[in-house]
C-alpha cells in the first residue's frame, strides 16, 4: 500500500481512530533527514509482509495541529496508532529503528 498524505486534522483523527494499525511519518519539506528516509518508508509500505499496516504521512507545516496533538518535537517522527491509541514511536532517520517499529506494529 503506498503512503497516503493526510491533508486535514479531520483526516488525521479518522486515520488514527481506525481499527487497523497505522504508522504515520511526521515530516517537513525543509527537513534534510526526512528527504533521506521518506523513500525508505515508501519502500516498506509496498512490501507484502506489511500489508496489514496503513502507511501515512503528515507535513507538519501544512497540518501543525496534528503534530501538536501528538507532541511531535523533531522530524522525522514515526508514530504507530491503533484505535486512537499511540502504541509506539521512533524519532530520526534511522532505517533499522524504522524497520523494527514497522515490524512490531504489523498484525
Amino acid at each position: 500500500m503506498p503512503v497516503t498524505a493526510i491533508e486535514t486534522f479531520e483526516e488525521f483523527e479518522k486515520v488514527i481512530n481506525g481499527e487497523k494499525p497505522v504508522i504515520i511519518e511526521f515530516w517537513a519539506t525543509w527537513c534534510g533527514p526526512c528527504r533521506i528516509i521518506s523513500p525508505v518508508f515508501e519502500k516498506f509500505s509496498n512490501l507484502a509482509e506489511y500489508a496489514g499496516l496503513g502507511f501515512y504521512k503528515v507535513d507538519i507545516d501544512a497540518n501543525q495541529r496534528a503534530a501538536e496533538e501528538v507532541g511531535v518535537r523533531a522530524m522525522p517522527t514515526f508514530i504507530v496508532f491503533k484505535g486512537g491509541e499511540k502504541l509506539d514511536e521512533s524519532v530520526g532517520a534511522n532505517i533499522r529503528a524504522l524497520q523494527q517499529l514497522i515490524g512490531n506494529a504489523s498484525p
